[in-house]
């Protein structure tokens, strides 16, 4: 590959255009600011808002999960069925779900900690396939056998 060389007075022209291009970004940066410290949420009260949104955020984590487990279970089980498995889970399945996502997200050793074990729990589980086919469909079907009572507890998002 050559090199060619750039006139000067092109040089020039393209400094001075970088030049001002930072010079309007850096306006630009500085109006966002100040609308962001502008910004004010539906309530006059900071701790009001901060409550709405951690409140919108849970709700919309929240159906993602759910929309998530409907369709890993949805390739397997039919919606009826992936519903009486999701309602059957107890509550200590629950929480330790929760505290373990709390570890994983805690720090960089608990992610670790959290990953090497569902990866060494998935080495243990195909090692032992056939078994534990067998003993997962016999935990789903009797959470699915839970669930079979229960009312509205689980959202209807695939309907």
């Amino acid at each position: 590959m050559g090199f060619t060389s750039v006139p000067k007075k092109v040089g020039k022209s393209v400094g001075s255009g970088v030049s001002k291009a930072g010079a309007a970004v850096k306006n630009t940066a500085a109006k966002a600011r100040a609308r962001a410290n502008t910004l004010r949420g539906p309530s006059p009260s900071t701790a009001t808002n901060l409550a709405i949104a951690d409140i919108a955020l849970r709700s919309g984590t929240f159906f993602a999960r759910r929309a998530v487990e409907h369709a890993l279970l949805g390739k397997r089980y039919t919606p009826e069925k992936a519903k009486q498995i999701l309602r059957g889970r107890s509550f200590t399945q629950s929480m330790l779900h929760t505290a373990i996502a709390r570890v994983a997200l805690g720090s960089a050793p608990g992610a670790a900690l959290v990953i090497g074990g569902l990866a060494a729990k998935t080495l243990y589980d195909r090692s032992r396939a056939r078994k534990a086919s067998v003993k997962g469909e016999a935990e789903i079907q009797d959470m699915a056998e839970d669930g079979e009572d229960e009312t509205g507890l689980v959202p209807d998002i695939l309907e």
